[in-house]
């Protein structure tokens, strides 16, 4: 089993900035995915960034791309999410989640361990 922690949301403006984190601990050695998504209300569960920790490789949603950073530090077991010049339609619960493999890394069904999410509102 993994377990996942999140941390870092808050509200800001648009075109402030946070950083939020994933704190993983378990069976860490089994994951080589990791991604962020976020849902908000009313909508589907959205990919923002994933990342192929082995690779080190990282992906994108067209809409956070040049924004958002997604990063790791493997001695703390957690990943980051930067994300710069939010903007409103940002806002949302955003989750950390976690998976042996996955093929299609913004297709939240392949992820069997998730975080309880934090929140994210940025505010004109």
């Amino acid at each position: 089993q993994v377990q996942l922690v999140e941390s870092g949301g808050g509200s800001v403006q648009a075109g402030g900035s946070l950083r939020l984190s994933c704190s993983a601990s378990g069976l860490t050695y089994s994951i080589n995915w990791m991604a962020w998504f976020r849902q908000a209300p009313g909508k589907e569960r959205e990919g923002v960034a994933g990342l192929d920790r082995g690779r080190g490789s990282s992906y994108y949603a067209d809409s956070v791309k040049g924004r958002f950073t997604i990063s790791q530090d493997n001695a703390k077991n957690t990943v980051y999410l930067q994300m710069n010049s939010l903007k409103p339609e940002d806002t949302a619960m955003y989750y950390c989640a976690a998976e042996k493999y996955a093929g299609i890394w913004y297709d939240w069904h392949q992820y069997d361990y998730w975080g309880q999410g934090t929140q994210v509102t940025v505010s004109s």
